[in-house]
């Protein structure tokens, strides 16, 4: 039997970091905060179709580069462009890979691994992970692996993306054309 203080209840106690079952906030580097994450439906839909894939033993990652405002040539999307910076992260579980407690555990295990490896500045990008089944029998240490290995992927594949786009944009500027055959 355990005794309790007059007038306060288990939730307060919990609240305040008092007990076995007290849960502090996160803050700082570890932190995942709403404006790094995906939250609209039409962003999910974005970077499924405009989007590419990358693909690992125990997830799909997709991406899209977000354009900025003052890209040439780049057509923004119908909705407003995002205030946020960076990498925002989405995660879908589907029904086919079980029940309500293996989903949940899967995107727990997905956003862990994502605040751990998360570049804290990266390309403008939105990023959606779809697990496999295979994600809840993997180490979580393999998880991490995955998860960073793909944000650094991405990178690069956007980094060489945005190179060409700066070289056509120049060679536009300048006037020159190559010939046509």
């Amino acid at each position: 039997m355990t005794a309790s203080v007059p007038g306060e209840s288990n939730h307060d106690v919990v609240a305040r970091g008092v007990g076995p079952r007290a849960v502090e906030p996160r803050a700082g580097a570890g932190a995942f905060p709403r404006s790094a994450r995906l939250l609209r439906h039409d962003d999910f839909e974005r970077v499924y179709k405009l989007g590419r894939r990358h693909f690992s033993a125990s997830m799909t990652v997709f991406y899209w580069q977000r354009p900025v405002a003052g890209d040439v040539g780049e057509r923004a999307p119908e909705t407003k462009p995002p205030g946020a910076s960076g990498l925002r992260i989405g995660f879908t579980v589907g029904r086919a890979l079980g029940g309500a407690v293996q989903r949940n555990r899967m995107k727990r295990r997905l956003r862990e691994a994502v605040r751990m490896t998360r570049p804290p500045a990266g390309p403008n990008a939105d990023v959606v992970i779809n697990p496999k089944k295979s994600l809840l029998t993997v180490d979580f240490a393999a998880v991490v692996n995955e998860v960073g290995r793909a944000f650094v992927v991405i990178e690069q594949k956007l980094a060489g993306k945005t190179a060409d786009r700066v070289a056509a944009a120049a060679e536009r500027a300048s006037g020159s054309r190559k010939p046509q055959a």
